[in-house]
Order: structure tokens, then sequence, then C-alpha cells
């Protein structure tokens, strides 16, 4: 990427708290390949012969609900190399100016195409920050969602805030609630903030990038195909775990085959 380049992208991440990637970065033959390494974890099948870790859903659980499958690249060897895809980290860095940034935990999504509310398949508005409290406050903590299929506005996009980075922590949001407008009501934020949503429309390949205290949730799917995608949540050199410690979250970072440093190190 141009330097030029590099610098525009980053400011318009630093200003809204998000950067859009809507052109593919990886390779169609390793899209193609994670994709079936996702199905297969969906299966409880583990090309490593590890388990993911313990998650909200399992293999035979209802495939009509919001399946969310933690640390995913434990049991994939082709989530691993997608992870590893330089363009990746190269971004990561390019957003943030980091000369290290770590794949310290993943979640593998599926968002069904369902037209039944009880299947609770919407993401509710939250700030990533909010589940992270293993971190330091002040560490520099940010997120790569991975578009595995074709993200339209008909597939329940993800939405941010544009901005709502700026607002701080606001110990508000829950990543399962189901009524996204009446919780967006009462999120609180101030009046003289024009928050404006903003979809995040991918190809398969293509790449979000947000901020730990950006506003993010989405709705339901209604293209009649599942919506795939990774979470990949990302530090860089300025981050550390409360008291060092490796617990909850970042248990794993000494461990680079399974937490990937994608960038430096």
């Amino acid at each position: 990427m141009p330097s030029s380049s590099k610098e525009q992208a980053r400011t318009a991440y630093e200003r809204n708290g998000f950067y859009l990637v809507q052109e593919p970065i990886f390779p169609d033959e390793l899209l193609r390949r994670a994709v079936d390494g996702m199905e297969a974890i969906r299966r409880g099948e583990y090309d490593t012969g590890l388990p993911p870790q313990p998650s909200p859903w399992n293999p035979g659980d209802d495939p009509n609900t919001l399946c969310k499958i933690e640390q995913p690249q434990f049991a994939s060897h082709a989530i691993r190399e997608l992870l590893r895809y330089p363009a990746l980290g190269e971004w990561a860095a390019a957003l943030t100016g980091a000369s290290m940034v770590q794949a310290w935990w993943v979640q593998l999504l599926v968002k069904p195409s369902t037209a039944d509310p009880e299947k609770k398949t919407n993401i509710g508005w939250h700030q990533d920050r909010h589940y992270w409290g293993i971190w330091e406050d002040g560490s520099e903590l940010f997120t790569a969602w991975i578009a595995l299929s074709d993200v339209t506005e008909e597939s329940g996009p993800m939405r941010f805030l544009r901005g709502s980075h700026k607002l701080g922590y606001r110990q508000q949001g829950d990543f399962y609630e189901q009524d996204l407008e009446a919780q967006r009501e009462g999120l609180r934020l101030p009046e003289s903030e024009a928050v404006e949503e903003v979809a995040a429309i991918l190809p398969p390949g293509g790449v979000s990038f947000h901020d730990r205290l950006t506003f993010h949730g989405s709705g339901p799917n209604r293209s009649g195909s599942p919506r795939r995608s990774l979470a990949v949540h990302l530090r860089t050199q300025n981050s550390r775990p409360v008291e060092d410690k490796r617990a909850g979250l970042a248990q794993f970072i000494d461990d680079p085959e399974l937490c990937p440093f994608i960038y430096g190190e």
C-alpha cells in the first residue's frame, strides 16, 4: 500500500473508529479452504487434533440460531493460515501505526438466514471493551472482522456508530440483546453527538477493522444464505493484561502457534 494511502486510511480509522477494506485481501483458494474448515468445525471435525475453546454454540446445536465458536484456529489449519496471511497484518499495522500486532482471540460467527425472531440471531449494540476486562485500561485493542461470505444489506451486516469511540467507555450495551432499536435509544449517547450508522458491506475476503470502543451490532439475515465471518481480536505492543496475568481471554498469548503475531515480532 502506498504511504499516502496508508496515511489516508489511518486518518479515516482514527476519525470514524472503523475502516472498511472493501476489496478481497485473501486469495480465493485460501478463502475456500477457510470456509471448509469452518464447516468442519461446525460438524465437530478438527484437522489439527485440537477442539476450539468452550463456546456458546456446539456441534449438534440448532443450525438456525447464531453460531459463535471460540478460538476456531485451534481446530483448523486453514483458519490458522488465514490469520497469518500477510495482508491482514499489514492492514492492521497501517491503520494503527503498530510495530507489532498479535491475534489474541478469534471467534467464528455464522448468522443463519431466518425469518423467525425467536431464533435470536441479532447482535446487540456493544463496545468490545465491555468484555475485555482482562486487559489494562488504555491497552491498544481492536478487531479485524473477516467476511467469508458476501455481506450485503440483506444479510444482516455489522453496523457501526461512526465516531462513537470518541465518547469513551460507556459501560453499556449487550452482545445478545435482540431489540436493537430500543437498545440504541437506551444507550444515552450525548445529544450533541450526531452518531451515524454505517453498514459494513463487504465481499468474501473483505475486512472491517474497528476500535475496542466503537459501538457496533447487527440485525437479522434475510438474504437466503448464511453470513459467515471470523472476528479476530488484535492487540499492539501498547497493551498488557491486568497484573500481566495469563488468564481468561489472555491465557494463550504466549503461544504464537495458537495466537500468532501477524505483524512484527
